[in-house]
């Protein structure tokens, strides 16, 4: 993995979908292509993927309070 970006765009903006697979075919996979190669958007995606994990530890009085 390196920094470079290539000729992609940053896909900070769908990592929560990708995350939660709701990307179509057409789209998840240039963005596993695009975190492969830009180190900015794979750290991000680690925040993203450990956040929906914490969420899923919460119940609906957490939600509630």
């Amino acid at each position: 993995m390196t920094a470079e970006r290539g000729a992609d765009p940053h896909v900070r903006e769908l990592l929560g979908a990708y995350v939660l697979d709701a990307l179509s075919a057409a789209e998840s996979g240039p963005v596993a292509r695009h975190l492969q190669r830009c180190d900015a958007c794979a750290a991000a995606y680690v925040e993203v993927a450990d956040a929906v994990c914490l969420l899923a530890l919460l119940d609906e009085e957490d939600l509630l309070e």
